[in-house]
């Protein structure tokens, strides 16, 4: 997903959401998000809460990169790509997404990425642990 701080600036966000339960596990923000750092979002996620069977996940650019199949590969976690232009392959994800773009993307006008954060892991708290999630 993409936001925009006040000065113009945009930002990309990399959503990840467990959709057995429907809890979000990480939003991560920054201008931008290459490959790596999404490794390093999955492995901190792993840490906590143990390694995936399966991601299923768009066919954006760091997702379908060499570093990410070798992480895959590595962990042993099957990489499922959702067909272009196929959302509803991904609805866990896309439902969070709408969510998300809705409550703090759209709502919120951002100074700067660490405000953009702050609140993004408020509102993380708020979804996860007070609202009622229906997988």
């Amino acid at each position: 997903m993409h936001g925009a701080l006040i000065c113009g600036r945009r930002f990309q966000t990399f959503n990840v959401v467990d959709d057995i339960n429907c809890e979000a596990l990480s939003v991560e923000i920054d201008l931008n998000i290459p490959a790596q750092r999404i490794v390093r979002v999955l492995d901190r996620i792993i840490a906590n809460r143990g390694c995936p069977l399966k991601m299923r996940m768009d066919n954006g650019l760091e997702l379908v990169s060499l570093a990410l199949a070798q992480w895959a590969e590595e962990h042993g976690v099957i990489q499922e790509f959702i067909k272009p232009g196929n959302p509803t392959q991904n609805a866990f994800i896309e439902r969070f997404n709408r969510t998300y773009g809705t409550e703090i993307l759209d709502f919120y006008l951002f100074k700067t990425l660490n405000e953009a954060r702050e609140i993004t892991e408020r509102w993380l708290m708020e979804y996860n642990n007070e609202r009622p999630q229906n997988p």
